[in-house]
């Protein structure tokens, strides 16, 4: 491949992720409200969210301000976003499998994050490498091949589990389909490479900050330098275009669950959005199977839920 093509497939693959996500944001905001589990203890509860409590404690609670703790939310959302709590504490062996890939991707996100920063310092003229005079330079070199060469062990050594599970556990047998075995072999496959690029090629990712400076400034005829780092990057470009247009996109839909889901307690109040979005769902038409709801597709929630109920 050619260092042009290569070039925009990366800019297009980029640019087919923000889409992909911004869209998957429109759509999951432009649907009915959800059927909202508000599971206690709500973490942006404050300091009542420790013993489960909620603002309906209060006396006339719809006459004070709510208390809202953003510095909760975050204790609570970043302890499963970075560690995976909930599988830790209710399926520890598939988090000894899942926790390596997830965190060694979010490494991996920090070492891109590094390769831009070290692109920009060359930019700017400032030297990216061992035994020069520039602490910057020195300590952005070595920062990006502790974070390259975790992020690759742990995320590689993760889906290879993953994988394994997928493949030989009868308990996920019934549910695994081939996109699951497709995906987890799409990852390690890229995986392997960027880490054999990365012991025999390119062991300071030297290479790879001058590609990403090449897409910075839009050099796109730049040589890449070796064929090893254009299959690397070729890969995790068509992979940063495809996992927001699967199930893997709950990297940030989880964000929707939580917010829109578990711990959404807004209050219904006359009036209100909330209102009007509820009121709206409940003339949608029910066609359940179900016997006692005698849905018939012409009813609504609001016919079935103020029916008479057979004796």
């Amino acid at each position: 491949m050619s260092s042009a093509l290569l070039h925009v497939v990366t800019y297009a693959a980029f640019i087919v992720f923000v889409v992909a996500v911004a869209v998957r944001i429109y759509k999951i905001q432009s649907m009915p409200v959800h059927l909202r589990w508000d599971l206690y203890p709500v973490a942006h509860e404050g300091k009542r969210s420790h013993y489960g409590g909620s603002y309906f404690e209060e006396l006339d609670w719809w006459k004070k301000p709510r208390e809202f703790s953003w510095i909760g939310e975050l204790r609570g959302m970043l302890p499963e976003m970075l560690f995976i709590k909930a599988l830790w504490e209710n399926n520890r062996p598939l988090w000894y499998r899942s926790f390596p890939f997830h965190f060694g991707l979010y490494i991996l996100i920090g070492w891109v994050g590094l390769l831009v920063v070290g692109a920009i310092a060359q930019i700017a003229g400032i030297p990216v490498e061992a035994g020069t005079g520039s602490i910057v330079g020195v300590a952005i070199h070595y920062l990006t091949v502790l974070a390259g060469a975790f992020g690759l062990i742990l995320a590689t050594i993760g889906a290879a589990l993953l994988l394994h599970r997928r493949l030989t556990d009868p308990e996920v047998e019934g549910y695994t389909s081939p996109a699951h075995i497709f995906n987890l072999a799409a990852f390690l496959g890229a995986l392997l490479v960027g880490f054999l690029t990365y012991i025999l090629v390119d062991p300071t990712f030297a290479l790879a900050r001058g590609y990403v400076q090449s897409l910075i400034v839009f050099n796109v005829s730049a040589p890449v330098g070796s064929s090893a780092v254009a299959l690397e990057f070729l890969l995790f470009s068509l992979l940063l275009a495809y996992v927001p247009l699967t199930h893997m996109s709950h990297f940030f839909t989880k964000y929707f669950f939580y917010h829109k889901i578990r711990w959404d307690d807004e209050p219904n109040f006359r009036g209100s959005r909330l209102e009007k979005e509820i009121t709206e769902a409940i003339g949608y038409p029910v066609t359940w199977a179900a016997p006692h709801l005698k849905a018939d597709g012409k009813k609504n929630w609001a016919d079935i839920a103020t029916e008479e109920v057979d004796k």
